[in-house]
């Protein structure tokens, strides 16, 4: 039998309102008289009076609750605030604080102390740490197409190459960093990729290859600071390495026999230049010797021609004032020249019609020069005089022939 049916009784009503003493509401509890008792209890928290007007012992112990509340509120808010103003700002960080949204300034490392959210907000930013931007590579192994993509680049002489950039760099500040930039290391990642782009593409692919890559280097690194300090990035660039930069995989074996023959030739260059630079100072030596050797030669025969005419000019002057002498002075400088180099000796002797011959060569060749005998025979038919004359020339012919 169901708890309302007629005969059943009240008493088994599941509100249990037949127990509350004469209460005839026999109906679920009436939204209304909820919300009612609801706003009693705000109004009790903030002084309000009841509007119920019971003052009864319910009445003081919802007050206290209400007050117990608002106290604990009270202490929650209160620390949150105190533990949301102190921020400890780390050595290599930095402290960028906004109030209402805005910018208000920038913390330097210590304890500082900011409006609680949602007023103030603080956003920390490493400003020591070297951030590292990779250009068609990747360190972690990862985001091949992004990679390939990336190194492909065409050089002014319109051929492909395959270049690595590392770009290591800082922030310098943590303001321009957060507020200029959406997102400042992508923007610095495509404004390294597109400054190489054109760095590459107004070189000549065997000068970035091989002596141009530092000058490379030093452009990318110029320009990309330039674009960066324009945008307001708040990044700075310190220090731009080129890990590698070659031709395509598909051509390096070409490249390479390519290569090889242009370090042959650069090879046989500069033996060539070894060789002519130790020939050439050897021949200029040579020529430099021979010059000067034709430069005595030249002013010893002047001297000489000039000596003889001298001589002739003089022996003309003797000759003009007295011939017969000079002519025979002439004749026996002549004689005596020529019997100078002989080794025959012919000996005039006085009052006799021939002329004696003295074998000066064998002479000589039997060892006998040391005391220059002279033939009995001969030495007896001339006079002392002429003997020590023979004697004297035969030392003299004996000297001329280097003989001691």
């Amino acid at each position: 039998m169901a708890w309302n049916e007629p005969g059943g009784g009240n008493k088994q009503d599941p509100w249990g309102n037949n127990n509350r003493g004469g209460n005839n509401n026999q109906g679920p509890p009436d939204l209304d008289e909820v919300l009612r008792k609801f706003q009693e209890k705000l109004s009790s928290m903030f002084g309000g009076k009841s509007s119920s007007g019971n003052s009864s012992s319910g009445g003081n112990n919802n007050a206290a609750a209400g007050n117990g509340l608002v106290i604990l509120l009270l202490v929650a808010v209160i620390g949150w605030s105190a533990y949301d103003s102190v921020h400890v700002i780390q050595p290599a960080e930095r402290g960028v604080v906004m109030v209402f949204g805005k910018y208000s300034e920038t913390l330097k490392p210590g304890l500082q102390f900011v409006p609680p959210r949602p007023i103030g907000r603080v956003i920390r930013v490493d400003v020591e740490q070297t951030r590292i931007a990779e250009i068609g590579y990747r360190s972690e192994g990862r985001g091949d197409n992004a990679r390939n993509r990336e190194s492909l680049m065409l050089t002014q002489d319109e051929n492909i190459i395959d270049i690595q950039l590392a770009v290591q760099y800082q922030v310098k500040s943590a303001s321009d960093y957060v507020f200029n930039t959406v997102n400042p290391d992508l923007t610095l990642h495509e404004i390294t990729e597109s400054v190489l782009r054109e760095s590459v593409g107004n070189s000549k692919m065997d000068f970035v290859l091989t002596e141009g890559r530092r000058e490379v280097a030093e452009q990318v690194h110029e320009q990309m600071q330039q674009v960066l300090d324009f945008y307001g990035t708040g990044l700075i660039v310190t220090s731009i390495n080129l890990q590698d930069a070659q031709p395509p995989e598909q051509v390096q074996h070409a490249f390479a026999d390519a290569v090889k023959a242009r370090e042959d030739e650069q090879r046989y260059k500069n033996e060539a230049e070894a060789y002519a630079n130790d020939i050439i100072p050897k021949a200029r030596g040579a020529a430099a010797r021979q010059l000067e050797e034709a430069s005595g030669y030249k002013a010893r025969i002047i001297a000489e021609a000039e000596g003889a005419a001298s001589r002739f000019t003089q022996v003309l002057k003797e000759y003009e004032r007295a011939p017969e002498v000079t002519r025979e002075r002439l004749y026996i400088d002549a004689v005596q020249a020529v019997l100078s180099n002989t080794s025959k000796i012919m000996i005039s002797v006085e009052q006799s019609n021939s002329l004696m011959y003295l074998p000066l060569d064998r002479m000589m060749q039997q060892g006998a020069i040391s005391n220059f005998p002279i033939p009995q025979n001969i030495s007896s038919s001339i006079n002392q005089p002429t003997l020590n004359s023979v004697e004297s020339r035969i030392r003299d012919v004996v000297r001329g022939r280097g003989e001691r």
